[in-house]
């Protein structure tokens, strides 16, 4: 898939969103107000994905192009407070998901470092009480059963957080993005 085309406007870039109204940025299923609603799933992924696209370090404005009566200060405002309130949503969800993520492998290593705890002590034991080849079975079965139990907690602390951050990131970006409209021509 090629990498959607992007304008550099002074010194900006612009990421930009054609629309034949307003209301096609929302979820037209959400009953709330105007500028509380949630962004339509397909409009969320494209803004989303293009942020992504950017090193953190680059200047980004989100331009909604929109048919002539729609562009006016009011409709620019609740754009922006709606998109700003949506993503500071998001903000919060993802700033959860990575604090639960965290915490699980919190708890995950404090269960394997027990468990590979109990396998050595039993490791021990079953050498101790246990020879030939039964002993020797159960020396390594428990010794490698005890740190596979430590496979959980080192996916998450080396793998699973940074997903979230970059995502907590990206949300943070996007809630501060300016939003400008701009009239199809």
């Amino acid at each position: 898939m090629s990498k959607p085309p992007y304008r550099k406007q002074n010194d900006c870039w612009l990421i930009e969103l054609r629309l034949n109204q307003p209301r096609q940025l929302f979820n037209t299923i959400d009953p709330s107000p105007f500028h509380e609603k949630d962004l339509d799933e397909a409009a969320e992924r494209y803004i989303v994905e293009a942020v992504e696209d950017f090193h953190r370090d680059e200047k980004l404005r989100l331009v909604i192009h929109l048919p002539a009566q729609f562009v006016d200060a009011d409709t620019q405002q609740q754009l922006q407070d709606a998109i700003h309130n949506y993503f500071s949503w998001r903000v919060h969800e993802s700033r959860r998901q990575l604090i639960h993520c965290l915490r699980d492998g919190r708890l995950a290593a404090l269960l394997g470092l027990s468990f590979l705890v109990f396998c050595l002590l039993a490791r021990t034991a079953a050498t101790h009480y246990l020879e030939g080849f039964l002993g020797h079975v159960l020396d390594e079965g428990l010794l490698i059963i005890g740190w596979v139990a430590l496979w959980r907690p080192i996916e998450i602390f080396l793998y699973n957080w940074w997903p979230l951050r970059r995502q907590l990131l990206t949300h943070r970006r996007i809630e501060k993005l300016n939003v400008e409209l701009q009239a199809i021509a």
